[in-house]
């Protein structure tokens, strides 16, 4: 019985892997946003392939009362800070709204409170009119990467893209409707967990992620247009045509 290798060493290996299969972006001068923690190693790697300026994404979860763990939505960071809700759960629970707002500004709070801590007074990196890539180490159900893409959506970028090393193949198709394009370097159809493809898969500390953040690159560059790499290629998953 054959052993199963796993295809990455670590966080770094998985985001120089990524950023080959990216380099077809690196004419369109994207920003990367990673995800915190895990995702801020990865997305470093691409970044630095790239040429291209890097930021963190921080998502805060809405909780709802008496049930912080039910989410009613999320707000996520950035230049412009959006709000994603739940409506389904928000008919159920039917908070107040005055609940409903302290909530939301608590959260903003944190956000801000995690985005000093890993960035100093540094302002986010504006994304209206540029290509964002999103990346994490990995999906499991997807819902943070879910609220950060549906949140960037709104906020005016110009084409948008997630970048993962693995992830479960059913959860896809849906991640897919919410971008332009995608790289997901490995989709194996027994997928269990995010952890099993590396074969270092330490936690990323706060120390780590700060230290990442400040060594990318923080130059803005104006966007830009690029040629999407053959459909055959198999890690690029592009959006249907229109």
């Amino acid at each position: 019985m054959e052993l199963f290798h796993p295809p990455f060493k670590d966080r770094r290996d998985a985001g120089r892997q990524l950023g080959a299969a990216l380099l077809p972006l690196k004419s369109a001068r994207p920003v990367v946003l990673g995800l915190p923690r895990g995702g801020v190693p990865v997305a470093h790697e691409i970044a630095q392939m790239l040429e291209a300026p890097l930021d963190v994404l921080l998502v805060r979860k809405i909780g709802a009362p008496g049930f912080p763990e039910l989410g009613l939505g999320a707000v996520v960071g950035g230049e412009h800070p959006q709000r994603v809700m739940n409506q389904g759960v928000l008919d159920l629970i039917q908070p107040s709204q005055e609940y409903v707002e302290a909530e939301i500004q608590h959260q903003l709070g944190e956000i801000e409170r995690r985005r000093k801590l890993y960035c100093g007074d540094r302002p986010p990196l504006p994304v209206q009119g540029r290509t964002v890539i999103v990346v994490d180490d990995g999906i499991a159900t997807g819902g943070t990467m879910k609220t950060a893409l549906t949140a960037l959506a709104q906020d005016g970028v110009e084409r948008l893209l997630f970048a993962v090393p693995v992830a479960p193949p059913d959860v896809l198709p849906e991640m897919l409707e919410l971008v332009d394009d995608a790289v997901c370097l490995w989709a194996p159809p027994n997928f269990r967990a995010v952890s099993l493809y590396y074969e270092d898969f330490a936690q990323t500390s706060d120390e780590e992620v700060i230290a990442l953040l400040q060594s990318g690159t923080e130059t803005f560059m104006s966007p830009g247009q690029w040629a999407p790499p053959a459909a055959d290629d198999p890690k690029w998953y592009p959006s249907s045509p229109s």
